[in-house]
């Protein structure tokens, strides 16, 4: 080893706890060039560059010495940084009532490939998670890339630390199936690298929502969602997933919003779940449900096609206003300098923004005293990229640790 290089290694040495944290800037989006890098990290410009320069070696980002300088701009325009769009991926699978999908997520939620999803679940959770992790193999064979993890997004609380499916209603599994038990063992059979994770879909969507799209930014960040059936919910505190004592946080779908209402599964009546998801939006506009597509795909055609009809109308606004008063209770209770709203919530509230924002106002005090920015999410996808994060997390946390030292 010369002595430049000498010199690096013991700027990284004394550094290395630097690693985790640039990484997670560069992922994130906020480290653009080194001298932020340095800034953020509240280190010296070559202990930045030498981490830099690891990160790089370990194949995670990308370092452009000579970049173009901006119009009007003076001085040496400083290193850019980017993830590397070769490197390594995780595995991301997911699960809900209408099919399952994999994918491979790269550094800064990038969606490398998907497989087709399924459109059929069966009874069997192994069988299942067996499916779609096999058709994750078939993509990391076909790219070549090495795979730092997998994770499984599932439409279900997780109990943790047990992993297990507390309630998957709408997969017509049995509750507490061991999930993450079943899915770390298919990923292991099928030869795939690295540690393997399980979460709730929602909380993984808030999680991706937070790192890269709508929340980033927030410090209490409130996610709501309902995907192709039922109604999940999230919650960031601090820049941290919040998920309670034992996984099971935020089960937003049982908030009762309508005492009269629909029977729900939990054996309670009018609860979220029920009354503002695809099922119920079809049926206060007075459509019958088809096989051809799932709900969700049907109610978000409906909305977008015919908004002026009569029933749709009325189907919008029904489900706004029962939306709009179980958000205005949580408000009161969490406080959230941000509200972001997934699957159908999002086409509500594209519909008629005014409506939803006014009747949360009119029934929380810190809507009506300041106002809560209440915004759509904008991933694509995102409980699969929130199921990469988790399986990206010990790189973040440490990457010589999870990738290994590269040569000198």
């Amino acid at each position: 080893m010369n002595g430049k290089a000498t010199t690096t290694r013991t700027r990284l040495d004394r550094g290395r706890g630097a690693l985790g944290p640039a990484l997670e800037l560069v992922h994130t989006g906020r480290a653009p060039t080194r001298a932020v890098l340095t800034a953020e990290l509240g280190v010296t410009r070559a202990t930045a560059g030498a981490v830099a320069a690891e990160l790089e070696a370990l194949g995670l980002i990308r370092v452009d010495s000579n970049p173009g300088a901006a119009a009007g701009s003076q001085g040496r325009p400083s290193h850019r940084l980017a993830v590397d769009e070769k490197g390594p991926v995780a595995l991301a699978a997911q699960v809900h009532a209408d099919g399952f999908r994999a994918a491979l997520v790269g550094l800064g939620g990038t969606i490398v490939a998907t497989a087709p999803g399924c459109v059929t679940v069966s009874a069997d959770p192994a069988q299942v998670l067996g499916a779609v992790v096999e058709a994750g193999a078939d993509l990391l064979r076909e790219s070549g890339r090495r795979c730092v993890g997998a994770g499984l997004a599932a439409p279900s609380a997780v109990a943790e630390p047990e992993g297990t499916a507390l309630n998957p209603l709408h997969l017509a599994w049995p509750a507490g199936a061991p999930v993450r038990e079943i899915f770390a063992e298919r990923v292991r059979a099928a030869g795939i690298e690295g540690p393997a994770f399980t979460g709730n879909d929602v909380n993984l969507a808030a999680l991706a929502e937070h790192r890269h799209g709508a929340g980033r930014g927030a410090r209490d960040l409130l996610c709501v969602a309902t995907g192709h059936r039922g109604v999940g919910g999230a919650l960031v505190l601090d820049g941290r997933l919040h998920t309670g004592s034992s996984g099971l946080a935020l089960e937003v779908g049982h908030l009762t919003v309508n005492p009269e209402g629909r029977p729900c599964h939990c054996g309670s009546r009018g609860c979220l779940d029920v009354e503002t998801d695809p099922l119920a939006f079809l049926t206060v506009a007075g459509r019958d449900p088809g096989p051809e597509v799932s709900l969700l795909q049907q109610a978000r055609d409906l909305l977008r096609t015919s908004p002026d009809d009569p029933g749709v109308r009325a189907a919008t606004e029904e489900l706004i206003d029962r939306l709009g008063l179980g958000l205005a209770g949580l408000v009161n209770i969490l406080n959230p300098d941000r509200i972001i709203l997934g699957g159908l919530h999002r086409e509500l509230l594209d519909a008629d923004p005014d409506r939803l924002r006014a009747v949360v106002a009119d029934r929380s005090l810190w809507g009506r005293s300041g106002g809560v920015p209440i915004l759509a999410c904008t991933l694509d996808h995102n409980s699969l990229v929130g199921a990469a994060e988790l399986a990206w997390q010990p790189v973040l946390d440490d990457p010589l640790a999870a990738l290994g030292r590269p040569e000198a």
